[in-house]
């Protein structure tokens, strides 16, 4: 079921160079359509270049990812609850739009695991998330548009783990990913980048 908090892994076939073996975290699925963040493409810049006031808050490697095609100018920043079970932020569903307490500004997109409004105080964060990760872009689609993508085949719709969104090494999520999936899918993490090559 397409709903927020799940990934979307693509096939190796797919066409889009957006999307060539990406790994997408749902963050917003209705009626309108369905909005993600790529998990797995980090930049060479630095977070500290468009965003010095979060650095000190930024997971390794600290750097901009580039979360879609969507928008490049929008920064999104995903966030993972502070350890402790008694984290003052307070969740709320990503299709909500914002709540009316303290903690506004936190929009839970999965258990321990949601987006932070970088428009706010960074030092208002310290003590109730442990990471978080800035992206540039993200993937968006029209109403039914993804639906019609899965169907044909060209996303995997998978259960997320906790560390998805803020891995030390993005380069190989993909792969991960599929070799945790039940058979056959886990085979397809074998794929060859060029499988005119032998």
């Amino acid at each position: 079921m397409l709903r927020a908090g799940r990934l979307l892994v693509a096939n190796p076939l797919l066409p889009d160079p957006n999307f060539d073996r990406t790994v997408v975290l749902l963050l917003a699925h209705n009626e309108d359509g369905a909005l993600g963040l790529v998990l797995n493409r980090p930049s060479q810049m630095d977070v500290a270049e468009p965003l010095p006031q979060w650095e000190h808050l930024a997971a390794e490697p600290a750097v901009l990812f580039l979360g879609g095609p969507v928008q490049h100018e929008a920064v999104i920043c995903l966030a993972r609850n502070a350890p402790s079970g008694e984290s003052t932020v307070a969740g709320e569903s990503a299709m909500a739009g914002g709540g009316d307490g303290a903690e506004e500004g936190w929009k839970e997109v999965a258990p321990g695991i949601g987006t932070v409004d970088l428009d706010g105080d960074p030092d208002g964060v310290v003590g109730r998330v442990r990471q978080l990760r800035m992206f540039a872009g993200y993937a968006g689609w029209s109403a039914g548009q993804l639906e019609a993508e899965i169907k044909a085949g060209a996303w995997w719709l998978v259960d997320a783990e906790t560390g998805d969104a803020f891995t030390l090494d993005p380069g190989r999520l993909w792969k991960q990913v599929l070799r945790r999936q039940p058979y056959p899918l886990a085979f397809v993490s074998w794929y060859p980048d060029d499988p005119t090559h032998q």
